[in-house]
């Protein structure tokens, strides 16, 4: 098993039977009370602490919440010293200024409800176990990062930070994001962002980081398997595509591939390159009109039309780290 300090990442920012390939399969079913997800609430008690300063609230954040701290802090404050007085007073003063309480207050009402949040997990979390049994399922808390990270992973702990998700058109966003950041920064997004952003612990990246063939694989891995999990996932959703953006890719799918190869960037180990395909606003180094995030889009494409050539399970497909037998086998000629 990972170790903590392995395990915590930071993510800026993801059927009742299955078939034969392991991937094609779901359904709402019966639902299990004894494998549902219930969040953990740590985002309250934190508030409550830092509004009263009590004893009660103190201890009760202490006792309730040991490993959550210690996460807190190694991505807050970075320090792994949770049980010092000098953590705890540092702690408080991250989150007493009045713009920051502003804030933590109108996340906490947003997420006053969470059941559909945890349905969403549920529903999520049960497709995973079933198309990869040995995976282990996290405890699920909710934070207030201060606009940090979207999501903490640590070992057997996933937490999602709700002040990331108020919606495109939250006050201060605006003053701080751009509109394609803003556009995936809303409620419907987080349960998606939380599942890839446990695929990419559970399965870490282990291609050449600058040459965009492996890039693309790894990335359309992590897509397929989200539209797999999920009702109603697609990857339009996914890559938080518009109407126009969604129909653009698919009318110039084939001329998007041909300049890739043509301009020789699919093995060219560039990592200012390679990084052009994975960005959020248009990509006009390809078209005016192009929308950013080609290379996830691309390498869905391609690992989408694998699994149809092979009949691959999806724990074959996420262990195959080998991007070149991907292409190869998936025939991709768009």
């Amino acid at each position: 098993m990972k170790s903590l300090n392995d395990r915590i990442i930071w993510i800026f920012a993801w059927i009742t039977s299955l078939t034969l390939c392991g991937c094609n399969s779901k359904s709402f079913g019966m639902f299990d009370e004894s494998d549902a997800i219930h969040i953990n609430r740590f985002d309250s008690v934190f508030f409550q602490w830092i509004e009263s300063d009590d004893e009660t609230s103190f201890q009760r954040l202490k006792g309730e919440y040991p490993q959550m701290l210690e996460v807190f802090g190694k991505t807050v404050l970075q320090t792994n010293d949770t049980n010092s007085p000098a953590f705890f007073t540092n702690l408080k003063n991250r989150y007493a200024e009045p713009a920051v309480q502003t804030l933590y207050k109108d996340a906490m009402t947003s997420y006053a409800q969470n059941s559909s949040v945890e349905k969403e997990f549920t529903f999520g979390f049960r497709q995973l176990k079933k198309l990869f049994p040995a995976m282990q399922i996290p405890v699920v808390y909710m934070h207030v990062s201060r606009l940090q990270q979207n999501m903490i992973i640590a070992d057997s702990l996933l937490s999602c930070s709700i002040d990331k998700y108020m919606g495109a058109d939250y006050p201060l966003y605006k003053d701080l994001f751009s509109d394609y950041r803003r556009k995936e920064m809303i409620p419907e997004r987080m349960v998606k962002d939380g599942f890839s952003a446990w695929l990419l612990s559970e399965f870490p990246y282990q291609g050449k980081s600058n040459v965009l063939l492996d890039r693309m694989i790894y990335e359309g891995k992590i897509i397929y398997i989200l539209t797999k999990i999920g009702n109603d996932y697609t990857y339009k959703e996914i890559l938080s595509l518009t109407e126009t953006e969604y129909k653009w890719l698919l009318n110039y799918e084939s001329a998007l591939w041909t300049t890739l190869i043509e301009r020789k960037h699919l093995y060219t180990p560039d990592a200012a390159t390679t990084s052009r395909y994975f960005q959020p606003i248009p990509s006009t180094f390809i078209s005016e009109e192009a929308p950013g995030n080609l290379g996830k889009f691309i390498g869905y494409r391609i690992v989408e039309r694998y699994m149809k050539q092979t009949k691959s399970t999806c724990e074959n497909l996420m262990n195959n780290n080998n991007a070149q037998d991907i292409l190869n086998k998936s025939k991709y000629k768009p």
